[in-house]
């Protein structure tokens, strides 16, 4: 008898729908039945029984469903979930290859219809797409785990900060400056860590990070501590985009003869960083196909025959964790200006754990992934502000069915296979 035929087990789906609602019982009783009232508690058996009762609905609805022939095949497509780079045939053509165009218009016609709250909330979540591109390098390509990485965005956001209030540097200086700050730290942080890997490597970035945002708090007279530091606005050309300019200089609405418009210093950020983000995914999309992406893909599948093969694997590790550092420092100082104010409350581990929950869901290696995903985990809780109570809830949810329903990510990496040349031994024609 075939699986498509076998019949369903109601017996099954029964004792699955118990054992849910015993272990619904064991988790949510003691937080929905008791109500805390001053020193005492109220019992609420109601509401226990109710939720009890819904749950081990569902999971008999389910367990009868994935008995069906739907739900059979539903359960093989999960199975059959494979690992590592998947390899296209040479002429596949993606269906997703629209998406990027299709982002790349709406953005630019998104500033003509958009408020400054929408501006700025998108701006937020091209940082996030920056920070979550780098970080993709380091942990999709490479297989390196990195907790700390927050650390290099730190270091782009006070590069433009401290330039600014010791040496007078704009944002333009210190941007290019910020990135090579940022990866020149990635190089010390890697020569005498990257000979490890695995949970090691974890919690020594970790610690990086966390040294890194100390200093940030406690160097009080170079740093300004928990007080912080302001950040100087962008220009353009020398232009600034206040209402007046310091030291008798010209605002850009003055220079241009436009009527004053606060969004201007916001809808500037929005295009340059538009721009550099635009550049990171072509530099990210030549680098997948050049020797060092190979090798970064050899690295993460497996360093021993990584080696065995004659790489470098610490200079592999090391070309990784330094693009990506870089990248971060980009970020940091996009960031830096759209607040006008950086202290180091900005740059906890709840950030690298947001940056890395970016990177898997999006799919590890994946771009276009990591793109969608960044927006979806910072700007949709902006736009749910109305569900306060419940976003973590649906983060929670969220990260559930994603662990179920696309385990490595929502867009897994793949490879277009190559035609095999004229006369080269295949499969089909091998004596």
């Amino acid at each position: 008898m075939s699986a498509a035929n076998k019949p369903i087990d109601i017996k099954k789906s029964v004792i699955d729908a118990v054992l849910a609602g015993l272990i619904s019982l064991i988790v949510f009783g003691p937080i929905v039945g008791v109500v805390l009232d001053g020193y005492s508690f109220n019992l609420q058996p109601t509401r226990v029984a109710w939720l009890v009762a819904i749950v081990m609905a569902g999971r008999l609805a389910l367990s009868l469903f994935l008995q069906t022939p739907k739900g059979l095949k539903i359960l093989q497509g999960f199975e059959s979930t494979g690992s590592g780079v998947h390899v296209l045939a040479p002429d596949y053509k993606s269906r997703l290859r629209w998406i990027i165009p299709a982002l790349i218009v709406i953005a630019i016609v998104f500033p003509f219809f958009a408020n400054k709250y929408l501006l700025t909330v998108v701006i937020l979540g091209l940082i996030y797409v920056l920070l979550g591109l780098g970080l993709n390098i380091v942990v999709g390509l490479a297989g390196l785990l990195d907790l700390g990485y927050v650390a290099f965005y730190a270091i782009g956001a006070y590069g433009l900060a401290l330039g600014y209030q010791y040496l007078g540097l704009g944002f333009w200086t210190v941007l290019p400056l910020a990135a090579i700050a940022a990866a020149l730290a990635g190089c010390i942080l890697g020569f005498p860590v990257l000979r490890m890997h695995g949970d090691y490597l974890a919690i020594v970035t970790l610690g990086f990070g966390e040294i890194i945002r100390l200093v940030l708090n406690n160097w009080l007279s170079f740093t300004g501590g928990p007080n912080g530091m302001p950040v100087p606005s962008p220009t353009f050309l020398g232009l600034e985009f206040g209402r007046k300019a310091k030291d008798g200089g010209v605002p850009f609405h003055e220079f241009f003869g436009l009527e004053y418009n606060p969004n201007l210093k916001f809808l500037f950020i929005y295009i340059v960083l538009f721009l550099v983000v635009l550049l990171v995914l072509y530099i990210k999309h030549r680098l997948t196909r050049m020797p060092v992406g190979r090798a970064w893909e050899a690295l993460r599948e497996d360093e021993i025959a990584c080696r065995a093969m004659g790489l470098n694997h610490v200079l592999v590790k090391l070309s990784a964790f330094t693009i990506g550092a870089s990248t971060a420092g980009l970020a940091g100082v996009f960031f830096a200006s759209y607040q006008g104010f950086v202290n180091p409350s900005s740059f906890t581990f709840f950030e690298s754990a947001l940056i890395l929950a970016i990177v898997v869901l999006g799919g590890m290696g994946s771009t276009v992934g990591v793109v969608i995903a960044a927006f979806v985990l910072t700007v949709a809780p902006e736009l749910l502000r109305s569900f306060s109570e419940y976003r973590v809830l649906l983060f929670g949810i969220l990260m559930v069915l994603m662990m179920i329903w696309r385990p490595r990510g929502l867009i897994r990496i793949s490879r277009t296979g190559v035609t095999p040349r004229k006369g080269a031994l295949t499969e089909g024609n091998a004596p």
